[in-house]
């Protein structure tokens, strides 16, 4: 079971770096009328996510800049930025090498308790590490969604 997930993982990832290859920054940028967000905060927000529900609850050091908290956490938006987000060049990487650095880590250790359960917004409790792996595919699936959208509006911008 451990090798599906973290084979599913790649694959999650590997649609949300293709969805976004090729994009210039400036259309990166862009939040179209009706969106909170631009494409930037959304790939950001993925990894920042991903970093918590898959080193914090396992008790391990996340590979977290100290702004994204501030640039990608759940309320902000690109509106409210007081910094200079990463490039598009930085999250890819950040964005590819993640997975790898997740199943390095984890491992034979899915079945593991969480360092402490924790609760999303819906109000679904992660109670194990594999619980909490496999939620972040749903989260990824949300976002990549959103991504989507903002593509095909973003195109209509110019």
């Amino acid at each position: 079971m451990d090798q599906l997930l973290f084979k599913q993982l790649e694959f999650v990832r590997l649609l949300t770096i293709k969805a976004v290859e090729g994009i210039s920054e400036q259309t990166l940028d862009i939040i179209p009328e009706g969106f909170n967000n631009n494409l930037r905060w959304n790939l950001g927000h993925i990894y920042l996510v991903q970093e918590k529900l898959a080193f914090q609850l396992a008790d391990l050091p996340m590979q977290l800049p100290e702004s994204f908290g501030r640039l990608f956490g759940k309320g902000s938006k690109p509106a409210e930025w007081n910094e200079e987000p990463p490039t598009l060049e930085v999250l890819l990487k950040m964005l590819a090498e993640q997975p790898g650095r997740i199943q390095e880590s984890l491992q034979n250790r899915l079945g593991e308790p969480v360092t402490e359960p924790f609760t999303i917004s819906s109000g679904l409790t992660l109670n194990t590490l594999g619980e909490s792996l496999n939620y972040t595919f749903y989260h990824e699936g949300l976002h990549f969604n959103t991504i989507t959208l903002l593509k095909r509006f973003a195109d209509k911008s110019f």
